[in-house]
């Protein structure tokens, strides 16, 4: 099916946003014109997608990776920077 290009915007986006100047939630609004959290719910959905591992493999794998050290942190009760003691 392919991705849309907003989905290839946010890809986009998420590949540099620290490029961009002032907060993330600021260059979300201006740069894609949509809210913070409507960002993170398309992006979570795009997190699973083959669309999207195809178009970008590295961001994809990245992505997968902080989502899933955040959830085993919520499993495990440590903040999500915290070291194991």
């Amino acid at each position: 099916m392919g991705l849309s290009e907003r989905e290839r915007a946010i890809l986009d986006f998420e590949g540099s946003w620290w490029t961009e100047p002032g907060p993330k939630e600021a260059a979300i609004k201006a740069r894609l014109g949509l809210s913070a959290s409507r960002y993170r719910e398309i992006l979570s959905g795009l997190i699973d997608s083959p669309e999207a591992q195809g178009a970008a493999p590295l961001l994809i794998r990245r992505l997968r990776k902080e989502r899933d050290r955040r959830r085993r942190a919520r499993y495990e009760g440590r903040p999500v920077g915290g070291r194991k003691l």
